[in-house]
């Protein structure tokens, strides 16, 4: 019931995500969507902590509502090794 009811919620564009942006490297990742702002609030630290452990300098995270048509958006993929890059997943 849940699942749907964050479907319908994406769907229409109103589903909650948390926007993770950062300088090093210059990306912005998108993690949900999430039914509610809580449930986005209480998982945001996890991906904080994953892009810290690769290495993400300079992160600013917000918490909002949108309908991201890509997960992950870079400036600077040619310019690092996989080994650089964070690997990230997120649910659609």
């Amino acid at each position: 019931m849940k699942e749907t009811l964050i479907n319908l919620l994406q769907s229409l564009g109103i589903a909650w995500w948390v926007e993770i942006k950062t300088a090093r490297p210059n990306c912005t990742y998108y993690f949900g969507p999430f039914l509610n702002r809580d449930e986005a609030h209480l998982a945001k630290a996890g991906y904080i902590e994953d892009l810290q452990k690769e290495g993400a300098q300079e992160i600013k995270v917000v918490v909002k509502r949108c309908k991201p048509d890509r997960l992950t958006i870079s400036e600077d993929l040619g310019k690092f090794s996989s080994r650089q890059m964070p690997v990230l997943i997120g649910r659609v």
